[in-house]
């Protein structure tokens, strides 16, 4: 093994991360990476080099896999399986390992013993997911290989519940993960850092996908065009190796140092190391690499590394790169794959002679799996790439000569060929079906007119419209279609051109859907769709974003800038019974609710009960449903039990009509108002000062984003506001009409009116009361009605929310009527506008909302703490108020 892994040779069986050279071999089903943009990972160890991130690094967004960014190109394709693609499906679900550190206070699952490690690779301790479970190697091997998902498993949507056919989609497009950006000049091109085949996957019916840029390989000194190879140290000197055809085209190289006195068996075997290969010496030679002036030298350009070391025969100074070749072969030992699983073997051994082709190699192969019965016809060999970032698949030709195949791939790319497999696999070809989910189109309009758009989008740009085997679908009136493409190569195709296109000035935003086999969920399955806004929260969006990706399977994690929670409700439209995890701030909550609202007639689940992790400012919401007043940093496994444990409510919602047709300012003024428009209110709707607050917060927010990335300084910015607006006077209530259940209201002096659906406003004040009133009911948030308060001024707001006051009640009631006489700022659910003069009718929205509570915490018992994931009880947290 030519890595930097130390261990003791009784411990090596036990180690779940093996060596780069060896771990190709050890994959039992390829699945590629997700590497998301380079990040500092504090205490974090390469899997490839088993070195400390300590310069910025790459993670794996789907398996917490860590690497290099010059390692990427040797990870193998081992990242965990979520979904069933027609590649060796199955129903069990088996553990996936992964080595890495631990939190200090870790215990193992088997031993209980102390199992967490952040200083050092934890060599001998590993964690399992998305059952979360962590254990010492050694007692790893004495648990169950399948995984139940642990305490998560009425959360987690299984992978052989998942469909997916992605042939020509990365697993960046499948999970709708953001592309990092670029590679940097001189690190390595190409789709997973391997030069292109020049071969059509025979499979998808479409050309090889182009994927992303690759960074250089790992080693002691990784090098590649525009990077200078340091000078070494006296008596030693720096060679350039290449490993192919392709690395010599790309001038992509691996630095080796060796001594000047290095013989050549010394120098071939430093090579091989650079490149992670453990194949034995004797099959390799070091060529001279030929320079422009050697190119007609035929001697000079195949010269082969001698013994002498710096000069050579004449004074001619030795070159100072070199390609690393395989010397050819006569015949060779091959494994050959199953493409199913329901097999007693992995795998079996044939000899390759020149004689041997495609059609031979699969006679050969069948008996021995136990299919001699069946016709070869039936079964085709397929070469596998398992690059970290694509697996891609290639069916062979039955005459091709399979030693020259070997051969030719050994002389692209030395390591191209350490990370290549060969299936048997059946000819039959799954019925291709692949669902586009396009947004960002005019709401309202019919599946026809959608089409007809969509057509012109695309022939606009030269490309002709998509072929008969298309076929269109919309949710109501949500401005959005979900293409069913039957041909993997125009699903491509009109996947890059919608990514690529606007209609009526906006972007379409392009994402490729997984199907939810709900048939084959368990009775008590009822699994989590998780919406994640990134921009809430400053920067903890994107990091509980990958938490929950690792935690729960992929597909049913969604983020909501990315467009919108309708392709979440989508995939889950046909499951029975889920539930709904929200993460951002009143306003993000609002607007999943709302889309709810609109699909709900539309969901085999119509009312699935909604949970808050809260990550905005204010947090209103979640602080009445006790999820806290705001995120901070707890574990997201602990959050995933508090949503499992959590006591369903009901919670009314409130429709607001916003009529601006009948103005105050005469009849030429109506042609320039406002068309009517919906929405939807769960927490307050206030207008007057509150609003103009809120709105004034919210244009300062638009202007500089990235100052507001904390919760203290938007609250700060809230009360800088605040102070400028203190001596103006509004007179609001000379300035609308109230009508509570018809009947006209006098409105009392005040700068603002506001209607409270829950006991929680302005960040956690009681604008109510808690004092008893013989003229009102004791408000509840499911009782059907609506808290009318007004607010004297910003001085009455700060007292509000210090306790010292309460605001001034007004009415309550189901049915409200405001009559704006000029144009009034209105905020709904924190999300503020100026409303144009005209009429707001408030009423009830129809049936009630589902949302979660969660449970009260249990006082903490005398005695040492158990981890959570081990004794099935979140860490105990204090009860927000």
């Amino acid at each position: 093994m030519f890595c930097n892994f130390m261990s003791h040779e009784k411990c090596l069986k036990h180690v779940k991360t093996p060596c780069t050279s060896v771990a190709p071999s050890l994959v039992r089903v390829p699945v590629a990476h997700c590497f998301g943009p380079r990040g500092l990972y504090k205490r974090r160890f390469c899997s490839v080099c088993r070195k400390g991130l300590e310069a910025p690094g790459l993670r794996c967004e789907v398996c917490e896999l860590h690497v290099h960014p010059d390692c990427v190109p040797f990870a193998c394709s081992d990242c965990r399986q979520c979904h069933q693609d027609g590649h060796r499906d199955h129903d069990a679900h088996l553990h996936h390992w992964r080595e890495g550190t631990l939190p200090s206070g870790a215990r193992c699952e088997l031993c209980r013993k102390t199992c967490g490690s952040s200083d050092v690779p934890a060599g001998p301790r590993a964690r399992a997911a998305p059952a979360s479970l962590q254990a010492h190697s050694v007692c790893s091997a004495a648990l169950a290989p399948e995984c139940t998902f642990g305490r998560l498993r009425t959360l987690v949507l299984p992978p052989a519940c998942v469909r997916l056919l992605s042939r020509n989609f990365s697993k960046m497009h499948c999970f709708r993960i953001p592309e990092s950006a670029a590679p940097e000049p001189g690190e390595w091109g190409g789709g997973e850092g391997w030069p292109a085949r020049g071969r059509a996957l025979t499979e998808a019916g479409c050309d090889l996908p182009a994927g992303d840029g690759e960074d250089s390989a790992d080693g002691s000194v990784p090098a590649g065009p525009g990077r200078e190879v340091g000078t070494p140290e006296s008596g030693k000197q720096t060679l350039k190796i290449f490993d192919g055809s392709d690395a010599m085209q790309r001038n992509h190289f691996r630095a080796v140092t060796v001594p000047r006195l290095a013989r050549s068996q010394e120098v071939l075997e430093a090579a091989l190391r650079a490149y992670y290969i453990s194949e034995d010496p004797q099959g390799f030679q070091l060529q001279a690499l030929p320079t422009p002036v050697q190119l007609g030298d035929t001697a000079a350009a195949g010269r082969v590394w001698s013994a002498g070391p710096a000069e050579e025969e004449g004074g001619r100074a030795a070159p100072e790169a070199w390609v690393l070749r395989a010397l050819p072969r006569t015949q060779e030992i091959l494994k050959i794959y199953p493409a199913w699983l329901k097999v007693g073997v992995a795998y079996v051994s044939i000899r390759v002679t020149p004689q041997s082709t495609a059609r031979s190699v699969v006679l050969e192969v069948l008996p021995l799996l136990g299919r001699q019965a069946e016709g070869a016809e039936g079964f085709q060999l397929v070469e596998v790439l398992m690059g970290s970032r694509q697996v891609q698949r290639t069916v062979l030709a039955d005459e091709e000569p399979l030693l020259d195949r070997l051969r030719e791939i050994r002389q692209t790319s030395l390591r191209q060929m350490s990370q290549t497999r060969f299936y048997v696999a059946e000819s039959r070809v799954p019925a291709p079906r692949v669902s586009l989910f396009v947004g960002g189109l005019p709401p309202g309009l019919s599946p026809q007119e959608y089409r007809r758009l969509l057509d012109e989008a695309v022939t606009s740009k030269g490309a002709p419209a998509w072929t008969t085997g298309t076929r269109a679908h919309r949710p109501p009136a949500t401005g959005a279609v979900v293409l069913d493409v039957a041909c993997f190569a125009e699903a491509e195709r009109l996947y890059m051109l919608i990514r690529d296109t606007a209609v009526r000035g906006r972007p379409l935003t392009a994402l490729v859907l997984p199907e939810v086999l709900h048939t084959k969920l368990a009775p008590d399955c009822r699994p989590l769709l998780v919406f994640v806004n990134p921009r809430s929260g400053g920067l903890k969006g994107r990091d509980l974003l990958c938490s929950f990706r690792k935690l729960l399977n992929p597909h049913q994690v969604f983020e909501l800038t990315n467009g919108g929670p309708l392709p979440g409700f989508h995939v889950f439209s046909r499951v029975p019974c889920f539930r709904v995890l929200v993460c951002g701030g009143d306003g993000t909550v609002g607007w999943v609710l709302a889309a709810l609202e609109d699909l709900r007639h539309h969901l085999a689940c119509p009312e699935p009960a909604v949970a808050i992790l809260p990550l905005g400012t204010g947090n209103d919401l979640g602080r009445v449903l006790r999820w806290g007043a705001g995120y901070s940093g707890e574990d997201p496994f602990s959050v995933l039990l508090s949503v499992d444990e959590a006591d369903a409510v009901l919670v009314d919602r409130w429709t607001i009509l916003l009529d601006a047709h009948e103005s105050a300012c005469g009849e030429d003024s109506e042609a320039d108002a406002e068309p009517p428009k919906i929405v939807q209110m769960s927490n307050y709707c206030g207008i007057g000062i509150d609003a103009e607050l809120s709105l004034d917060f919210h244009q300062a927010r638009e202007e500089e984003p990235g100052k507001f990335t904390s919760r203290f300084h938007n609250k700060g910015v809230y009360v800088r506001v605040g102070l400028q607006k203190i001596s103006h006077s509004r007179s609001l209530h000379r300035a609308l009409r109230l009508q509570v259940e018809q009947q006209e209201v006098e409105l009392p002096s005040i700068e603002g009116l506001i209607f409270i659906n829950i006991p929680s406003w302005g960040s956690g004040a009681d604008l109510w009361g808690s004092d008893s009133d013989s003229r009102f009911e004791k408000p509840r948030m499911d009782d059907g009605l609506l808290e009318v308060v007004g607010v004297t001024g910003v001085v009455h707001m700060g007292q509000v929310q210090s306790g010292l006051r309460s605001g001034i009640r007004i009415a309550q009631g189901s049915y409200f009527r405001v009559t704006l006489l000029k144009a009034t700022p209105v905020q709904v659910d924190g999300e503020p506008w100026v409303q144009a003069p005209g009429h707001l009718i408030i009423s009830a929205a129809g049936p009630k909302v589902h949302m979660l509570r969660k449970a009260k915490q249990k006082p903490r018992k005398a005695g040492p703490a158990k981890d959570a994931r081990a004794d099935g009880a979140p860490a105990p947290e204090g009860d927000p108020k």
